[in-house]
């Protein structure tokens, strides 16, 4: 008999760990507060609490061909960066073509998650639910896959502004904000210049009077769009380039990268400059910022030191009137409240995790937490190799190592990224993306063996080291292989370059380009020749 999974959440971490579940012969049951799929990607009018949200104009900071699952690429007519209406799309389009959605349970809601009495025996769990009826229900499951998102808990750190009680206008958090209409004409603060906060920054220069961006310590920003006009992560996420960064001393490696973004647009000058290097922290992936300061409608400010009715002060000494409107581009704070508190560890409920998914803490190895991290690469495939692993340990095919060495590994992790981010709970959450990957894949059995795959298959292999990292490696061989997944890696810039052909263009003839160059070449030599008249012309006079 199939162990059953309860699936809680069916975001984009939610669907894949169904369809991971079915791969490994699990019985995958889905609960889904709300009343669709899509998870944060699911746009509403008004947020609701305790769930995502997310504005009208949200744009993905990934590219299609490195975000999307492994065994399912997005369609070659989508747009390189989708925004949240398209990427709900291909959920629909992913769910459609596995079958998934016969195994959601919608509008029911997860009350409480909690080990059975033989669980040191059976690892089972019972699950409590409370469907859109009211009606409450027990369930036994052997396993959890918590998917429900970490965009839930909006921060806002209202003591650290002085005099902000005495602010007579509107304060909200980016968790609320929807679009710029409320705000036509108006003067308002935006503070936080993470992701989020660079968009709304973005998009209310365009509809207010005047739009301030407040940042404690900078940011690094780049946009979308690189060399050639290609997707920023096509081209710099790569193993070559991965491998040449972990070659070179990181003083070395931070300098160049700098430089080269100042190139771009002087940071110093524009007001952006961080107080720390390149490689220490995420970088903003922004594509208009730039312009909506040199356009003047978007100013950049320094920390807000305190409120004074509608006067914002600033660290600098600068000093803002008639201040209409603040937006708390914050952060968020993680909750699950339907665990078990044991799980949890210290006053701020950080959750301890092996290589953020399991709880080293459980006798067995059957709850895992997905999509609970933060990195500097596409989220999904990252996510989908979590499932693939965290539904083998369910169904019995991999196994864990011992708690006393996952606690070393999860405290070694937090050490290692504690100098960039002070606070324990946020270090513990930051992964480098290629590097956790390849560790989640290894674990699976879907590495890609670079040096074979050169060996047998150049093509690919070349592809696989020097090109994107797509999520399509990972279904070369092993467990789950997908025989699509050479044909995907083959054509994933054909993927790129379709939906851009929306206007023929025709080749210049071979003729016409082999005339113009021996034109150019017959001028270039009548010219030569002139010069060396003229030369000894010079000499005489």
């Amino acid at each position: 008999m199939a162990k059953r999974v309860a699936v809680i959440g069916a975001g984009s971490s939610g669907l894949t760990s169904i369809k991971c579940c079915l791969d490994e012969g699990l019985e995958p049951v889905c609960f889904e507060s709300s009343d669709d799929i899509g998870g944060l990607w699911k746009f509403k009018e008004q947020p609701e609490a305790d769930r995502c949200s997310i504005y009208r104009s949200v744009i993905v900071n990934t590219s299609k061909e490195m975000m999307c699952y492994s065994d399912f690429p997005m369609p070659d007519h989508f747009p390189n960066y989708v925004n949240n209406s398209t990427l709900l799309q291909y959920f629909r389009l992913y769910a459609g073509h596995f079958n998934l959605l016969k195994h959601i349970h919608f509008q029911t809601t997860v009350r409480s998650v909690r080990q059975r009495p033989d669980f040191s025996n059976s690892g089972q769990w019972e699950v409590v639910t409370v469907d859109r009826d009211g009606r409450e229900e027990t369930h036994v499951f052997d396993g959890v896959l918590v998917c429900a998102g970490h965009y839930t808990q909006p921060i806002k750190p209202l003591s650290d502004f002085p005099g902000i009680d005495t602010f007579p206008g509107t304060i909200i958090h980016s968790w609320e904000y929807k679009d710029s209409d409320p705000y036509l004409g108006k003067r308002v603060v935006v503070i936080g210049i993470g992701n989020s906060g660079g968009d709304i920054a973005v998009e209310l220069s365009r509809a207010c009077e005047k739009t301030f961006l407040s940042t404690r310590k900078g940011a690094w920003v780049i946009g979308r769009v690189v060399d050639r006009g290609l997707p920023l992560d096509m081209v710099m996420m790569t193993r070559a380039r991965d491998l040449f960064y972990w070659l070179l001393p990181r003083a070395l490696l931070n300098l160049i990268l700098e430089r080269i973004l100042n190139q771009r647009y002087d940071h110093k000058l524009y007001g952006l400059q961080p107080v720390h290097r390149i490689l220490d922290q995420h970088i903003v992936i922004n594509d208009d910022l730039p312009g909506r300061i040199l356009l003047g409608d978007l100013a950049m400010k320094s920390n807000v030191q305190k409120f004074q009715g509608s006067t914002v002060f600033f660290d600098d000494g600068t000093v803002e009137e008639k201040i209409d409107a603040v937006i708390l581009c914050t952060g968020y704070d993680y909750k699950f409240p339907f665990l078990p508190t044991s799980l949890s560890s210290g006053s701020d409920g950080d959750l301890k995790l092996y290589r953020r998914i399991f709880p080293p803490s459980l006798e067995r190895p059957t709850l895992a937490i997905l999509g609970l991290f933060q990195n500097n690469g596409p989220i999904m495939p990252a996510v989908e190799l979590q499932a693939r692993w965290a539904s083998r340990v369910i169904a019995g095919l991999n196994h864990l190592p011992p708690a006393e060495k996952m606690v070393k590994s999860i405290e070694k992790d937090v050490q290692a990224n504690l100098k960039s981010y002070p606070s324990p709970k946020l270090a513990a959450l930051q992964v480098d993306h290629i590097p956790y990957i390849d560790s989640i894949a290894k674990e699976v059995g879907v590495r890609p063996n670079i040096a074979w795959l050169l060996l047998k298959d150049p093509a690919v292999g070349l592809r696989v080291f020097f090109g994107p990292c797509s999520p399509y490696q990972f279904r070369l061989n092993g467990p789950g292989h997908w025989s699509g997944a050479r044909q995907a890696i083959l054509t994933q810039w054909d993927r790129v370059a379709k939906p851009m052909k929306t206007r023929s263009i025709p080749e210049p003839s071979s003729f016409g380009l082999i005339s113009w160059l021996g034109l150019s070449g017959g001028a270039a030599l009548i010219f030569a020749l002139m010069a060396m008249q003229i030369i000894p012309l010079v000499g005489i006079l």
